[in-house]
């Protein structure tokens, strides 16, 4: 049996050495220096009485000191909540109200009550020298990984450490055939804003159990920050990369060292990932996930544009009475992964609702084909209903985005005298391309039907994103 996390990560920094797994601030760190913080840091927590289920909140950066205090978190069995850029007041109160320690690297930036402790106080408490004493229990929440809060406020989706220890990115042995050959491509891999994203630190964990070096980019520009940290990969949202695109047809550097960008938050269109393909070749790896998840799927460049390739999880396709559906029918993903959440935290009616008997109800449409590649048709409250009846905007968008003219496509309901609601489509053109609603609406009338065609079409220039970086229509509706 696994040893309990954060174990094995200890041995991955013991196994490194004196080789470098982190450059920060002109700095190189090796893997025995971050073992070394790891246990200044567990000591310091301990020292200041934080043990086993006590709330932590990380409001800290990407260096090495942050990592060895989230692990040091971790090693002490600790309920870890990290807090990223970007929130509201009100979000971030609501993240910090079960905590009772704040871990913070950023002097005047701790609101709140509760004991708080300076990141450069716990590294430098004593170091000891011994293998840190593991005292996570595997029942035990790990840690809260929050969603991007596009609804409101966020929600708080629970990590045991049985399920952290049953996690991928760690464990070669566990690695799927897309995680390996993305593996064998991070051997600088680019980190940037904190370490409290799921995904950053995911990819930092694999990074490490590949043998690459974490290198921090403070600030994350592209392509400025790959050339000069000589990065051979990095995690990227869609709309950095289609900006990363743009730049690199209208100023191009030399980028021949990537090797990978793992596209995170948001489906990528297929006209994107060509145009990403043409310009910076064979390095697009598209993710699919959710918090509640952790990875469902992911697509190697090798893909057909569009597919998010073979899953290494259980996933079914189910209708909605809860049937699964044949391949090539459409439905709603239900996903069981070893490393899921196991609820959100004190929302048990939520919990009920999305957690179903060893399940996660995804909210996401999506479909099998033959081969058992996954394809994403769109989400279940996205609809638009005309005449009544109800029309699920992801198929729509999907053939949008399908079109020669059209880089990405996004589609709402709009008040319509004669039906109620009708199809308005923003689109972003492809590159030297003018979209034209008559074709557009020919082509989605003849898939279909009428009812799903655009009755107007707006084209705009980059899609509006919420704070967490995805796709925000109500700004889209309120602009229009």
């Amino acid at each position: 049996m696994a040893e309990q996390f954060p174990g094995p990560v200890l041995d991955l920094l013991d196994a490194a050495g004196d080789r470098t797994v982190f450059e920060h601030a002109g700095r190189e760190v090796s893997g025995a220096r971050l073992l070394g913080m790891v246990r200044r840091a567990a000591h310091g927590l301990r020292e200041h009485g934080v043990g086993p289920g006590d709330g932590v909140a990380m409001l800290l950066g990407v260096g090495p000191g942050a990592f060895a205090a989230i692990l040091a978190a971790h090693v002490v069995g600790a309920r870890v909540v990290g807090v990223r850029p970007g929130l509201t007041e009100r979000q971030r109160e609501h993240l910090l109200r079960d905590v009772d320690v704040r871990v913070t690297d950023r002097p005047g930036d701790i609101p709140g009550v509760g004991l708080v402790l300076a990141l450069d106080d716990l590294l430098s408490a004593p170091d000891d020298g011994v293998r840190p004493r593991i005292s996570a229990r595997p029942g035990d929440v790990a840690r809260l990984l929050h969603t991007s809060g596009s609804t409101g406020v966020p929600k708080a989706c629970a990590q045991t450490y049985a399920s952290m220890t049953a996690g991928w990115a760690h464990r070669p042995d566990a690695w799927p055939p897309a995680v390996r050959a993305l593996a064998g491509r991070l051997g600088r891999f680019l980190v940037f804003g904190t370490l409290a994203s799921q995904v950053m630190m995911e990819y930092g964990l694999l990074a490490l159990a590949a043998g690459g070096t974490l290198v921090t980019a403070d600030p994350p520009d592209l392509p400025g920050a790959l050339v000069r940290h000589r990065a051979t990969a990095s995690v990227i949202t869609v709309a950095r990369l289609t900006a990363l695109v743009a730049h690199q047809r209208a100023s191009p550097v030399d980028l021949g060292g990537l090797r990978a960008l793992m596209v995170s938050g948001s489906p990528l269109e297929p006209g994107r990932l060509r145009e990403a393909a043409e310009v910076l070749g064979p390095v697009v790896f598209h993710g699919y996930g959710q918090t509640e998840t952790g990875m469902i799927s992911m697509a190697t460049p090798e893909e057909p544009a569009g597919s998010l390739g073979v899953p290494p999880v259980d996933v079914e396709v189910r209708d909605p009475a809860g049937r699964p559906v044949p391949p090539g029918t459409d439905g709603e993903l239900f996903v069981r992964t070893p490393s899921q959440s196991s609820g959100y935290w004190k929302e048990p009616a939520l919990t009920a609702e999305v957690f179903t008997d060893g399940w996660v109800r995804t909210r996401d449409l999506g479909r099998f084909d033959a081969s058992g590649r996954l394809w994403l048709t769109g989400r279940i409250r996205d609809v638009i209903i005309v005449n009544a009846n109800v029309y699920y905007a992801g198929p729509v968008e999907r053939l949008l985005a399908g079109h020669p003219s059209v880089a990405e496509a996004y589609v709402v309901a709009v008040p319509d005298d004669a039906t109620g609601e009708a199809v308005h489509a923003f689109v972003v053109p492809a590159h030297g391309h003018v979209p034209d609603l008559g074709e557009l609406r020919a082509l989605v009338t003849a898939d279909l039907g009428e009812a799903c065609a655009p009755t107007r079409l707006t084209v705009i220039g980059e899609v509006p994103l919420t704070a967490a970086g995805k796709p925000d229509k109500r700004r889209l509706v309120a602009g229009s």
